[in-house]
């Protein structure tokens, strides 16, 4: 394999969608243009599109990764749908295990469980989450790898015996199995490719939102992977935001709500719905934090379809990835169908070329 166009044809896409909330949209509204932007990705063959877990935020409507993927398999025919991911401290095993196996009987082979270890929210949402008699975040946080095992246990067809009392029961997450939806370790630090690693799972690097530190974890991931009865192989990819125009300035204007919606994140400023395109441009950004502009664009694919295709390319033949998973990020224009966001779609439209 040589030239980037060759790793150009090599390089499999898949989606990854927080479900963004604009400026005087509703959420059933935000709702349908993620179900739009899922079916354009099917159409284009993408290989796997996955929603995220958020917790009140008015920016974001992925609260509930489960009920969002029944939705989104019930609208799409052959891609392969999951959460990126299930935040597990928030949950109990054997609920997600159910969740997932009834997804996976419903849409054999096409669904996709990622879980990942921080809560993803504020202490009062996981508060309310997981009751006042459950444990502690941080004993949540303690018990991930014990709770990803459980998990595991729980989706097999032959389910797990366990101990209750003075005798022994059989648990399953669903009567009768007849696959099981594949598990991927999500993370953006050494311990999730450590903890994948020896767990024998997939492992993905959430580049998208860190941006920092993947080579040395996927390296560390490969180099102490143990191999299991379902993945004798280490197998991971990675997550990229992506805005892609006809023109480069086209594509970085189209990028100015999120880019502005991750900064307020980062700076502990207000995290509203997102602003339209031409608000985001007449704000702007102001001169503190140009630097971290600059870092998104460095590491964001911002550009015009060629040179974003082959900036792809280059970056899973760096990391030695078969697979490239983009967050669209594009902000919608003022004259945009409220039940749409074209911009989005136009990035997977051109990323497939």
């Amino acid at each position: 394999m040589s030239g980037s166009r060759g790793r150009d044809l090599d390089t499999q896409l898949s989606v990854l969608d927080l479900i963004p909330v604009r400026s005087g949209q509703t959420t059933g509204e935000a709702l349908r243009a993620s179900t739009a932007l899922a079916q354009v990705a099917d159409q284009l063959d993408y290989r796997r599109y996955w929603v995220a877990e958020h917790h009140n935020t008015v920016s974001v409507a992925s609260t509930n990764p489960p009920v969002l993927i029944a939705m989104l398999a019930s609208a799409t025919e052959q891609i392969s749908v999951g959460s990126g991911g299930v935040m597990l401290p928030n949950h109990s095993p054997l609920v997600v295990a159910e969740q997932f196996a009834l997804l996976e009987a419903a849409f054999p082979g096409r669904i996709d469980l990622g879980i990942g270890r921080a809560p993803g929210t504020d202490a009062l949402t996981r508060f309310v989450l997981r009751g006042q008699e459950m444990e502690s975040p941080d004993e949540a946080v303690n018990r991930f790898p014990e709770y990803v095992s459980d998990i595991a246990m729980l989706l097999r067809p032959e389910g797990v015996e366990m101990a209750y009392g003075s005798r022994r029961q059989s648990l399953r997450a669903t009567p009768l199995a007849a696959s099981v939806p594949r598990m991927w370790l999500l993370g953006s630090s050494d311990y999730s490719a450590r903890l994948a690693a020896q767990q024998g799972l997939p492992y993905v690097f959430a580049h998208h939102f860190f941006g920092q530190g993947t080579a040395q974890a996927l390296e560390l991931y490969r180099a102490n992977y143990q191999p299991s009865e379902a993945y004798p192989e280490p197998r991971t990819f990675l997550t990229l935001n992506a805005s892609v125009a006809e023109t480069e300035d086209e594509a970085f204007e189209l990028a100015t709500p999120h880019m502005q919606s991750m900064i307020a994140l980062r700076t502990g400023g207000p995290f509203n719905a997102q602003r339209t395109v031409e608000e985001a441009v007449e704000i702007g950004f102001p001169m503190e934090q140009l630097d971290m502009v600059h870092a998104m664009r460095r590491s964001w694919i911002i550009d015009e379809p060629t040179s974003a295709r082959e900036r792809i390319a280059e970056f899973a033949y760096l990391h030695q990835v078969d697979e490239v998973m983009v967050q669209p990020i594009g902000g919608a224009r003022a004259g945009d169908p409220i039940d749409r966001t074209p911009s989005r779609e136009t990035t997977l439209r051109l990323l497939a070329g």
